[in-house]
């Protein structure tokens, strides 16, 4: 679930100010036949966008949905009925597995009969988090995070948490069409290109559309980011209890690589604040953004610290535990990240918090 505990990192795109965002269950029409609405969640990032695409006499295809709570499904009810126009609906398509982004797939399946399409390893995980936690799970979070250095009162609320995700998710279609990296999406009589990547999740998707040049094109290439690309914030990239030395910013920073192929001026279409362009500019700034955070966490790293200690540097402000849990993964992944390049080393904690915590410093050179 996406909470960005980041500081806002503007970086330099362009924020289309003609484009004002829909009010929560709105709409707009942001090209041709690409519907923006707009779902509130209840959290300090407290919206994202899904789109729907007009396929015209195949349907519509809506790409991310938002919570399966009851204020999301009401407010689909009423979009279904008004920006859709009571047309069909001919698929749904998850990013990635996030609840505020699969969270209703299940439900609109069964409303509309369409069917559902993302990547396996996002539908797997939807699959498996939705079905809740064994209890070797359980024991795996609770020493991920006590190994952290989390304050007692903290761990407490963090694991308190059990259960998040299948509230935000009660179910997960049951079959899917597999989308990889290359593949066609037909839309009407336009085609989206799926565009691979990992970091914030294993396997998310993108959707990528290329400016028709025909009489009847609208001359805008459009991208449907997920969460790879945001115009304010930086995706969350974090370690989960269940792979706890997961590198996964490594592979991040190789995806933002990636977006430089695209045209420049391609209309990003974000899952969470407004259409933008400046994409390979957006892209570079989220590359220095990490590493300026890799930097500090290095000199901090002087002496040692624990993971709690690294996040309370990155993310001063008081945190509730939804917030929690992500800026950990994150300052985990850093960390993570340096040890594999060489530069810390992660240790037991010995006269500092005990045994069962670890340690980061600089790994001595020379």
């Amino acid at each position: 679930m996406d909470t960005h505990p980041n500081a806002l990192y503007p970086g330099r795109c362009d924020r289309l100010p003609h484009l004002h965002h829909p009010d929560p269950g709105g709409w707009q029409e942001v090209a041709p036949g690409v519907l923006w609405i707009r779902l509130s969640l209840p959290f300090q990032l407290d919206h994202i966008n899904a789109w729907a695409l007009d396929g015209g006499a195949d349907g519509w295809t809506l790409i991310d949905c938002g919570l399966g709570d009851r204020h999301t499904l009401a407010l689909w009810e009423e979009l279904l009925r008004g920006a859709l126009g009571g047309r069909p609906v001919q698929r749904v398509v998850a990013t990635h597995f996030h609840p505020d982004h699969i969270g209703a797939a299940n439900w609109l399946v069964e409303r509309t009969g369409a069917a559902f399409a993302t990547s396996l390893t996002e539908w797997l995980f939807a699959r498996m988090l939705s079905a809740g936690n064994d209890a070797a799970t359980d024991a795996a979070v609770e020493r991920f995070y006590r190994r952290c250095g989390l304050a007692p009162e903290t761990l407490e609320a963090v694991l308190a948490r059990k259960g998040a995700y299948s509230r935000g998710v009660p179910g997960v279609p049951a079959t899917l069409t597999r989308l990889r990296a290359g593949d066609r999406l037909p839309v009407g009589d336009r085609l989206w290109t799926v565009i691979g990547g990992s970091g914030h999740t294993v396997e998310p998707i993108s959707l990528y559309r290329p400016a028709d040049g025909d009489d009847n094109g609208d001359g805008l290439a459009l991208v449907i980011s997920g969460d790879q690309i945001l115009p304010r914030i930086s995706p969350n990239i974090s370690v989960w209890p269940t792979e706890p030395d997961a590198d996964p910013l490594t592979d991040y920073l190789a995806s933002l690589k990636d977006w430089a192929a695209l045209p420049a001026d391609t209309l990003v279409l974000p899952s969470h604040g407004r259409p933008f362009r400046g994409l390979h500019r957006r892209a570079d700034d989220l590359a220095l953004h990490h590493a300026e955070r890799l930097a500090a966490i290095e000199s901090l790293c002087a002496s040692s610290r624990t993971a709690a200690e690294v996040t309370q540097a990155l993310f001063p402000r008081p945190l509730d535990p939804h917030q929690t849990v992500f800026a950990v993964g994150e300052a985990v992944a850093h960390l993570n990240h340096l040890i594999r390049k060489g530069r810390l080393e992660r240790v037991s904690g010995g006269g500092k918090g005990g045994p069962d915590i670890d340690l980061y410093r600089r790994r001595a050179t020379g």
